[in-house]
């Protein structure tokens, strides 16, 4: 059967007015750097300058932590019945400009216009109402009768979700009554300076919340300031090793969120055809640039050549283009050097013996693109079965027993999430328990609720985001 042909349907970019450049937000107000250093903020598909970011030094890091300090007696006095209308504020108003800020974040990031529509807005807006509800429940929240909060968080956020990532930052750090200096990342800034700007719509004291924008060195800065209680850090695991050194021996506690190497495992009873879709939004939802995403596929031997059959249909219908295109299914890749990293596994995985496939696609001629990549024939000694790709590049291997399947799952420094395929509930429980990983989806993949608590094991990090067991990292206790 001939394929449906669709037309174009393009996402305005009138309901975002991007200014040409933006400061930091340090106590209520943008202001230059110190330095008056500037970066360059570009649209991966395009590779257009959206924007000139200010680029914090030291100093501009410690006016942000003072300015955060003196701010924190106030807001953590305040009662937490106060502190929720100041949330509940800000998620009222996130869900009323969120057609603006999803346009912003295709842009500035790459991923399609339906993803951040349909799934990184609404979840944004969720957190900030889930956590305005915790902030007057905090002595029932099982740590204690009288909960106290650390102090300032210092916060660095990743690029693949820097919104949502933002309010998993934000939102627990203000309900427990913590001021925050965050630093979003280097190559999605936008989203964060057009949330300060929701900050003051919702009134929020002067200093509860400061955004400092740069590349590493102001993230470096950041995390050892003295004035800093608790780091909270979302990014790659060399960086969180290299934060957990600086952070050693001091007085503030962290939580790291890290990367990951999830094993996707479908057994032979699976239902074929959903797993098929869990698979596809597993590792080619946000194009792989997921911490938890679904990278290694293990399928049992019995069904491995229908479920590969399928599951190649299923990809040959992907739509590759356009971000702001309502109609595309895979977007641009964030940044030329993600690209490349991207490329340079793909060629490891072709030079070590593994099977390549990609479904026919046109990519565009400007812009940062990779097509929905697999490989069969894949090893666990294969550097593309034991590194974080973060692309959307899936690894296929098979196994023939559970035991198997666990073995070859675990066989990773990773631990952040997995995925099991099966009818049977025990099957589900039993695998569940001996999965090494912090979430685990069963008939499905890449759920999200502000509920559900977070996080990894291993080189995945440690500490959990989302849910009672999030408040912990932002309490005194």
């Amino acid at each position: 059967m001939a394929a449906f042909d669709y037309a174009p349907a393009p996402q305005s970019r009138s309901v975002v007015d991007i200014a040409p450049g933006y400061g930091l937000f340090v106590d209520g107000e943008f202001r230059e750097a110190a330095g008056g250093k500037v970066f360059k903020t570009v649209a991966p598909a395009t590779e257009e300058v959206l924007s000139e970011v200010a680029q914090a030094s030291a100093e501009d890091v410690d006016a942000a932590v003072r300015a955060a300090r003196k701010a924190f007696s106030g807001w953590s006095a305040l009662p937490g019945a106060e502190r929720a209308k100041y949330l509940f504020r800000i998620a009222r108003l996130i869900q009323e400009r969120s057609r603006e800020l999803a346009v912003l974040e295709t842009l500035d990031n790459g991923k399609p216009i339906r993803e951040t529509r349909d799934a990184d807005l609404p979840q944004v807006a969720a957190h900030f109402f889930y956590h305005a509800g915790w902030a007057d429940k905090l002595a029932h929240a099982g740590y204690g009768p009288d909960p106290k909060p650390l102090g300032v968080a210092g916060q660095v956020i990743p690029w693949n979700f820097p919104l949502l990532m933002l309010a998993w930052k934000i939102a627990p750090a203000l309900a427990t009554g913590n001021t925050v200096v965050l630093k979003p990342a280097e190559t999605t800034p936008l989203s964060a300076l057009f949330f300060a700007d929701i900050c003051r719509q919702a009134g929020l004291p002067r200093g509860v919340v400061n955004i400092v924008t740069g590349d590493g060195r102001t993230g470096a800065e950041l995390v050892a300031h003295e004035g800093v209680d608790k780091v909270a850090f979302t990014g790659s695991t060399e960086v969180g090793k290299e934060i957990a050194r600086t952070v050693a021996g001091t007085r503030k506690k962290l939580t790291l969120e890290l990367g990951g190497k999830g094993a996707n495992i479908v057994f032979e009873d699976a239902p074929l055809d959903q797993a098929v879709e869990g698979i596809v939004n597993g590792i080619y939802f946000n194009q792989g640039q997921v911490c938890c995403a679904g990278s290694r596929l293990l399928v049992q031997e019995s069904v491995a050549e229908e479920l590969l059959a399928a599951l190649k249909r299923r990809l040959a219908t992907l739509r590759v283009g356009d971000p702001l295109d309502k109609n595309t299914d895979v977007g641009a890749i964030n940044s030329a050097e993600q690209l490349a990293r991207i490329t340079e596994l793909a060629e490891a995985g072709e030079a070590e013996g593994a099977e390549r496939w990609s479904p026919e696609c046109t990519l565009p001629d400007h812009g940062y693109w990779f097509a929905p990549t697999l490989f069969t024939g894949v090893t666990q000694a294969h550097r593309i079965a034991r590194e974080e790709i973060f692309g959307p590049v899936l690894s296929v291997l098979t196994f023939r027993t559970p035991d198997e399947a666990v073995a070859k799952a675990n066989n990773t420094p990773y631990g952040l999430s997995a995925g099991i395929w099966t009818e049977k509930g025990s099957r589900i429980l039993r695998m569940a328990q001996e999965l090494r990983a912090g979430v685990i989806w069963s008939n499905t993949f890449n759920k999200f609720d502000p509920a559900s608590p977070f996080g990894g094991y291993k080189e995945s990090g440690f500490g959990r985001e989302g849910g009672r067991h999030g408040l912990e990292a932002y309490l005194d206790v």
